[in-house]
């Protein structure tokens, strides 16, 4: 199964990565957009864990860029999210390692897009809603350790 895993930097140097919550098409998440197709669920998904990953940068004070990573997992990796999670989450109870990662994802290294995540990780509403409008780079899987050195961890 196709999860999105909020990260951080500093989750790029980890041997595995265990997020309570990721993001993922469910079977609530499909209730609530009937009408959208695959691809759009895809990115429901993505982008709650992009949310999630603002959220984390504010918890850890790590580097004002948003992580995801995109991974591949059997679903007995998965339980369900406690009650009050939004309709992408599920409750990782495995670590994932790096070879079932298929991507990673991030912000660019432009300084406006650092200054808005580091906004909205200080709690700026109007800073996290432009977040949406900006698009996370792909990286695969192979790219890690140049993305390790680019970012300087």
């Amino acid at each position: 199964m196709r999860i999105y895993l909020p990260a951080t930097v500093r989750d790029l140097q980890a041997t595995s990565i265990h997020p309570a919550l990721v993001h993922t098409v469910t079977d609530a998440l499909r209730a609530e957009l009937a009408e959208d197709d695959q691809e759009m669920l895809e990115l429901v998904a993505f982008l709650a864990a992009a949310d999630d990953s603002v959220d984390l940068i504010r918890e850890r004070g790590d580097v004002p860029r948003r992580v995801v990573i995109s991974a591949d997992v059997p679903e007995s990796a998965l339980e369900p999210a406690p009650g009050d999670a939004i309709e992408t989450a599920l409750t990782l109870i495995e670590p994932v390692t790096w070879d079932l990662v298929a991507a990673v994802h991030s912000d660019d290294d432009d300084a406006e897009t650092a200054a808005e995540v580091g906004a909205a990780a200080e709690g700026d509403e109007e800073a996290f809603e432009r977040l949406g409008d900006r698009e996370l780079l792909w990286y695969d899987v192979s790219e890690l350790e140049a993305l390790r050195v680019q970012f300087g961890e």
